[in-house]
């Protein structure tokens, strides 16, 4: 397994579980059943904290469609490289930054956690643009 696909691998993985955190917060404030009903206009909101993990999940998801096939792209071309390799793994740390900054409500961090991780989508880019 190349190191894009072993970074979008454990990206998609990391993705997956985001929403753990918040759930929990969730069934805490609302209890099992509640927190597996259908929301209701008298629901008790999340903690800070869970709704800062939703929106982080949220922007997690819509990063990861530009991603994935950026990473699959390269593959398919053949234009792997230390650079796309070092791109696929900033990625991955700066997601894995930019929900835990965000969820702690850290803004400045977060921007550039959130920078990061577009500079290894940048990365994928040049290669791919290389390759033409």
């Amino acid at each position: 397994m190349s190191a894009e696909l072993f970074w979008l691998t454990w990206t998609v993985i990391l993705t997956a579980f985001f929403f753990v955190p918040y759930v929990l917060n969730r069934i805490s404030i609302r209890g099992l059943f509640g927190a597996m009903g259908n929301p209701r206009k008298d629901d008790l909101p999340e903690s800070d904290w869970a709704q800062r993990a939703m929106r982080a999940h949220a922007n997690a998801v819509e990063n990861l469609v530009v991603f994935a096939p950026l990473v699959l792209l390269v593959e398919l071309v053949g234009a792997n490289s230390a650079m796309t390799g070092f791109g696929a793994a900033l990625y991955f740390w700066g997601r894995l930054a930019h929900y835990v900054i965000y969820t702690l409500g850290i803004p400045i961090a977060r921007t550039v956690s959130f920078f990061a991780a577009f500079f290894g989508e940048v990365l994928l880019i040049i290669a791919l643009l290389g390759a033409m």
